[in-house]
């Protein structure tokens, strides 16, 4: 038998089982586009602590409103499930017990009359048949030894019981019955009326006790939590004790009322004990009073006027005491005087049939209060920082451990990045790393080319191989300036051929075969950015930004040789370092499409690198409309002939450097195609059209397959 048991439960998935924790590659991952979109890393981490992400297959983080509706849909299922009208039920269904366990009693005290009579007739009818029947002074002295049995005995041979005895509990037990049949209907009356009963039966007697032990003590612990005794159980002196306590209470709140500063110290040394611990100030008491009775005003509230007036009379009923009644409704009004609106007080409706006692409904009370406190306390959390001040061991006690353990992960959101070295923190506020920003990029990068099909990369074969690349399965005749990468086996087949079978075998450099090399090439690119209003307006710039990050993570871990530089233009141009990409809004101050400044700039930037590829991609949904007159910005829309002439200027300067332009343009427009079609006769780059949702992939894909080619020797 194995040594080890292991238990496992099942149960059916509802999709809010949680399979493995949000870990910080995650959460960049969900505000990647937040970020770019709003170039905002607080905000968009306030985004997702509100709204969370996505929950498929348990997976994804629930954010705060998400988690806030499942606090409100567990209260609601908790007032769903049960019925206040069950309370009252309960009391009458003991009461109806305490009446019906009485009425036994009385029937059993009766029959055992009766059978005590039985058992005295046939002890009298014994000696008679001895013949001493008519010795009278006999009888007389044998019902004395009756009486004395039946106290002596316990009843138990019936000795002592006679007629006139028997007759005397008749009438007590049909004046007992006339009392039970005459009680009212609502439970004050009847616990009224058995109060002043005296009970035949001792276990209904009992019963009846411990119903006005629990009624007291949910009465008196709603107010004083140190009360651990009903009334009926305590002394003369403890009930003295008590109603001053109230007293001195009553009259410390009417002085506070007053403006007067009362001496609570004195009262609290003298009667602490009735309140519990940690409480160190009037407004303290005061505050832990309004808690403790909170929950008993709201289940009255709860109840409909007539089930509350019930249940309130038989509550009252129970202070057997007139004074500790009267102090305790003075009490209510001088709380109600001092604190007006009670911040503990709730209304609950409750619509189920699930049955509760009076302590069941007040344990409800209070965790339902503890719940809407909760989530009162939740909806005001602003972020991850409010977090810290709730009070987390509460929320696990009351909401379970899923939610306290989402509730923690919110906690720990900006924790999680700074640990993965994502972000940090400075006095601005929260800031990508690097790190952070090539994440960002990757998912930028994963994006676009998840929407190809799994074997496309693939097809943009190489047209071209020579030399400075990787090896090739493919071979050629050595020649001068090649890489030394020789293949044995058809270097000594060619030697074979040459001079036939035989041995040795005489080599010659005609026989040398080398493995072919793919040509790479290195390419310096200048990604220019349109930052005009009308890239923002037209919804275009977060895609423009998601392709400079991929293309930037692209060449970092695939073509490490290659240079990117990222110019951004609108009135004027500027680089953008890519660390700058998530942050980086839109020009919303100045108007214009300054092209020419652009490549200027890239025509400055690619003037560094002597040889390679060089190339400038740009980004736009529209024609230039502002150039450089001397050091002063013209703008005009439409367009002049003038910015637009200066603008073809730079792009012939880009030419006779052999740099390509290639234009993807996110808008058609007439101006645009003419712009364009002039820019195709000056430089030999190409243009496209695309949506900003396929841009990416255009340019990505394009930039990959220009990368490598193949030739033939």
């Amino acid at each position: 038998m194995n040594a080890y048991s292991y238990a496992h439960r099942y149960s059916r998935w509802d999709g809010t089982q949680r399979i493995d924790p949000f870990d910080a590659d995650q959460i960049m991952d969900a505000i990647s586009d937040d970020v770019l979109a709003d170039g905002d890393l607080t905000r968009a981490l306030q985004r997702l602590f509100r709204w969370g992400t996505d929950q498929r297959d348990g997976q994804g983080m629930r954010g705060m409103r998400d988690l806030l509706e499942r606090i409100r849909q567990m209260r609601q299922r908790e007032m769903n499930r049960y019925d206040l009208g069950s309370v009252l039920e309960d009391i009458n269904r003991r009461l109806d017990d305490v009446i019906e366990t009485e009425r036994a009693g009385i029937e059993r005290r009766l029959e055992q009359g009766r059978q005590r009579l039985e058992r005295q007739s046939q002890a009298g009818a014994q000696p008679s048949q001895q013949g001493q029947s008519g010795d009278s002074g006999a009888t007389g002295e044998q019902g004395q030894a009756g009486e004395s049995g039946e106290s002596g005995e316990a009843g138990e041979d019936g000795e002592g019981y006679d007629e006139n005895l028997h007759r005397l509990l008749e009438r007590m037990a049909a004046r007992n019955r006339e009392v039970l049949d005459s009680l009212p209907p609502d439970p004050a009356g009847r616990i009224k009326a058995l109060q002043d009963y005296e009970f035949m039966d001792p276990t209904a007697r009992q019963k009846f006790q411990e119903l006005l032990a629990m009624l007291q003590q949910q009465m008196l612990q709603q107010t004083f939590q140190g009360m651990q005794q009903a009334i009926q159980e305590m002394t003369p002196e403890d009930i003295a004790d008590m109603r001053q306590m109230l007293r001195e209470l009553n009259e410390m709140l009417e002085e506070r009322a007053r403006g007067g500063e009362p001496d609570f110290e004195r009262f609290m040394h003298k009667y602490g004990h009735y309140f519990g611990p940690n409480i160190n100030s009037l407004d303290e008491l005061l505050d832990h009073l309004a808690r403790q009775m909170a929950a008993m005003q709201s289940l009255l509230d709860s109840m409909t006027p007539e089930m509350r007036a019930q249940l309130q009379e038989a509550l009252d009923a129970v202070l057997s005491d007139p004074g500790i009644q009267q102090e305790l409704a003075q009490l209510g009004e001088n709380l109600a005087q001092l604190m007006p609106n009670n911040p503990y007080h709730r209304e609950f409706s409750l619509s189920g049939d699930e049955e509760l006692t009076l302590g069941e409904a007040m344990r409800l009370m209070e965790r339902l209060r503890e719940m809407e406190e909760v989530e009162d306390q939740l909806r005001s959390v602003r972020d991850w920082r409010d977090l810290e001040h709730v009070d987390h061991d509460k929320i696990r006690e009351l909401l379970g451990d899923d939610l306290a353990q989402d509730l923690d992960q919110l906690r720990q959101l900006t924790k999680l990045l700074e640990d993965a070295g994502y972000i940090q923190r400075t006095r601005r506020g929260y800031e990508l790393t690097p790190r952070g920003v090539r994440k960002i990029g990757q998912k930028a990068l994963q994006d676009i080319f998840q929407h190809l099909k799994k074997d496309r990369f693939g097809q943009h074969q190489l047209d071209r191989s020579g030399r400075g690349g990787e090896r090739t399965d493919d071979t050629k005749p050595y020649e001068f300036g090649d890489p030394f990468l020789l293949h044995l086996p058809k270097t000594v087949m060619n030697a074979v051929y040459r001079d036939g079978a035989g041995s040795p075998v005489r080599l010659q450099p005609d026989d040398f075969e080398v493995f072919r090399t793919e040509l790479v090439t290195q390419s310096s690119t200048v990604l220019m950015v349109d930052m005009s209003r009308s890239m923002l307006y037209n919804g275009c710039f977060t895609a423009a930004k998601k392709v400079a990050l991929a293309l930037d993570s692209l060449i970092r871990s695939q073509f490490p040789r290659d240079n990117l530089y990222i110019v951004g233009f609108s009135y004027v141009a500027t680089e953008l370092k890519p660390s700058m990409l998530p942050g980086i809004s839109w020009d919303e101050y100045n108007y214009g499409t300054n092209m020419q400044h652009g490549f200027m700039l890239a025509r400055q930037l690619l003037g560094r690198h002597k040889g390679g590829n060089k190339q400038i991609i740009v980004i736009t949904d529209g024609e230039p409309t502002a150039h450089f007159d001397g050091t002063q910005v013209r703008f005009s829309y439409p367009p002049t002939y003038q910015t637009l002439q200066e603008t073809l200027k730079e792009v012939a300067r880009c030419t006779r450097e052999q740099i390509v332009i290639n234009t993807f343009m996110l808008e058609r427009s007439p101006y645009m195609a003419g712009f364009v079609s002039e820019m195709a006769k000056i430089n030999r780059g190409r243009a496209f059209f695309a949506t900003p949702d396929h841009l990416g992939e255009y340019i990505l894909v394009d930039y990959v397959a220009n990368k490598r080619t193949r030739v033939r020797a």
